[in-house]
């Protein structure tokens, strides 16, 4: 059958239905991810501002944790007030052109999160396997290299994936059982074969899943050097350096991939536990990677609890200062 017109070909609009099966919850759901959202926002704003007044964090490892701070704003930013609005408004259409933007900035900060994850475990790797280097290895220079690399690589990922979905002709229904655009969520809607859509994003997933590989690696070869230390409390010392990094990529990657292994082999789970779980893996590392470092790091806690408190003294004092006049 041939397009009669430019509608068929691109919808002026999608309709995104939320999390079906939970609509009478809708508004309830809503309430846990404000707050997510807020801690996400906070938090990380508040380590990004610590790393950026105090001179002593003006290291390679900071410098990552600042990365992924404003990767996880970006993230929360480009899903949550979204979802949100589907929630509690009933905000269900978007048009193709945001449902394409959103769609870019979602897999774009995914596929950084994860490549600056693998830097991060690079860091921690020269820190502990070849100290007396760091410095000379992951010089200003190096760290600026491994910036534009992770957002070449994104783009990459991401670019084609949006002039993949233009080429489409979209005649049929324009209904997203979702809270947010994703690319196989809009492909799913096309009236021709989506094979080339399926095999690049399967291609993307080898990707992640390489960094995984490489993070592995990377771990392996720390707890190697770790165990020929010669005392306990060096190898305890060694490894407590790396828990806020594990913990922030299990906070990434498990919901990520049971998202996936669901989506893919779980044909028997209802959908909206593929759609709950797929908004997890959006919402819950925002924020709970500023709180896993803030709790974690003492270097980083000790300087925000040093700026509350002298923020707190100067309103204090400025409260004061207004009363006696």
């Amino acid at each position: 059958m041939s397009m009669s017109n430019d509608t068929q070909f691109r919808p002026s609009s999608f309709f995104l239905l939320g999390i079906p099966g939970l609509e009478g919850v809708h508004v309830s759901i809503g309430v846990p991810f404000f707050f997510l959202y807020l801690v996400a926002l906070l938090g990380n704003a508040t380590v990004m501002f610590v790393i950026q007044t105090e001179q002593s964090l003006h290291e390679p490892m900071y410098y990552f944790l600042a990365m992924l701070d404003s990767i996880d704003l970006g993230l929360s930013t480009a899903t949550i007030p979204k979802m949100l609005g589907i929630f509690w408004f009933s905000l269900r259409d978007t048009s193709f052109g945001c449902c394409l933007s959103q769609m870019f900035f979602i897999h774009f900060f995914t596929a950084m999160e994860s490549i600056v994850l693998v830097a991060m475990a690079f860091d921690r790797y020269i820190a502990i396997c070849k100290p007396l280097r760091y410095t000379m290895i992951l010089t200003s220079k190096i760290i600026v290299i491994i910036t534009g690399i992770a957002i070449l690589r994104s783009l990459y990922m991401v670019v084609p994936l949006v002039f993949l979905l233009l080429r489409l002709p979209f005649c049929g229904h324009r209904i997203i059982p979702h809270t947010y655009c994703e690319h196989m969520g809009i492909a799913r809607l096309a009236c021709a074969s989506i094979k080339v859509n399926i095999m690049f994003g399967l291609g993307n997933i080898s990707l992640l899943l390489l960094d995984v590989l490489l993070i592995i690696v990377s771990y392996i070869r720390i707890l190697y050097a770790v165990f020929l230390l010669p005392s306990w409390d060096a190898r305890l010392k060694a490894l407590n350096t790396c828990g806020s990094h594990i913990g922030v990529i299990l906070a990434f990657f498990i919901p990520a991939f049971f998202s996936f292994l669901t989506h893919r082999f779980g044909h028997n789970i209802p959908q909206y536990v593929h759609i709950f779980l797929a908004n997890l893996y959006v919402v819950v590392p925002p924020a709970l990677n500023p709180v896993i470092y803030g709790v974690r790091t003492k270097q980083i806690r000790e300087r925000v609890l040093r700026v509350f408190l002298r923020t707190g003294r100067e309103l204090t004092s400025q409260r004061s200062w207004k009363i006696k006049n």
